[in-house]
C-alpha cells in the first residue's frame, strides 16, 4: 500500500509539474518516478527470466513440489554467463529444473545457489519449496520431508510442451496499477479543487 501511494504521488507529482504545475515539482518527481519505474520493471523482469526470484518471501505461503533435473552447470553469480572454474568464489550452480506442482501446470526455472544441494550433480529428480502465489520464487532445500524425496524419485518427466517460467502477474503489479489510480484520482481533484 505504502508502495502504491508513493507510485501516485510520484506519477501525480511529475503530470503535474509537466502541465501546468511548478517547475520544482517536475524537476523533484522526474528522478522519483524513474526510481520506482526502475523498481517495478526490474521486479518483473526478474519474474520473466526464468531464473527464480532470491528467497521465499518471509512470512509468505509455501510449498513442496517434486522437480525434474534438465541440468546442472556452473555460472558467474554477476552476470549469469557459464563459468569455466565451478570452484570460483564467484561461481554458483545453476539447476535448470521442471517443477511439477499439483495446481499449476509445469514450468522450467533456474535456481541458483553456491552448493550442490541434494547432490543434484549426479540425480535426475529434486525437490523444492516455492511460493504458491508467486510460484517463480523457487527454492531447493538442503533437507526436504522424506515423503517428498520419495514423490519425487518416482516422478514421471511430464509430456508436451513446458511453460519457461510460472504464470501469474509480476511481483508489485498491483502497486503499480494502484499507484495509476491514485495519480488519476489526486489529479482529478487538483483540477477539480483549482
Amino acid at each position: 500500500m505504502v508502495s502504491a501511494l508513493g507510485t501516485g504521488l510520484a506519477l501525480a507529482a511529475l503530470v503535474q509539474g509537466a502541465t501546468d504545475g511548478p517547475r520544482w515539482l517536475l524537476v523533484l518527481a522526474l528522478p522519483v518516478t524513474a526510481l520506482a519505474l526502475t523498481a517495478y520493471g526490474k521486479a518483473a523482469e526478474d519474474m520473466k527470466s526464468g531464473v527464480a526470484a532470491p528467497g521465499l518471501r518471509s512470512g509468505g505461503p509455501r510449498a513442496f513440489a517434486p522437480a525434474v533435473v534438465n541440468g546442472v552447470k556452473a555460472v558467474n553469480k554477476e552476470n549469469g554467463r557459464t563459468s569455466v572454474d565451478g570452484q570460483a568464489v564467484k561461481s554458483v550452480f545453476a539447476f535448470d529444473l521442471t517443477v511439477v506442482t499439483d495446481e499449476l501446470p509445469p514450468y522450467r526455472i533456474e535456481v541458483r545457489h553456491p552448493l550442490d544441494l541434494q547432490g543434484l550433480l549426479h540425480r535426475s529428480r529434486a525437490v523444492v519449496e516455492y511460493d504458491p502465489e508467486q510460484p517463480w520464487r523457487v527454492v531447493v532445500p538442503a533437507s526436504p520431508p522424506r515423503e517428498w524425496l520419495a514423490r519425487a524419485e518416482r516422478l514421471v518427466p511430464p509430456a508436451g510442451e513446458v511453460k519457461r517460467r510460472a504464470g501469474g502477474v509480476p511481483a508489485g503489479f498491483h502497486s503499480l496499477v494502484s499507484g495509476v489510480v491514485i495519480a488519476a484520482v489526486l489529479l482529478v481533484l487538483v483540477r477539480v479543487l483549482g
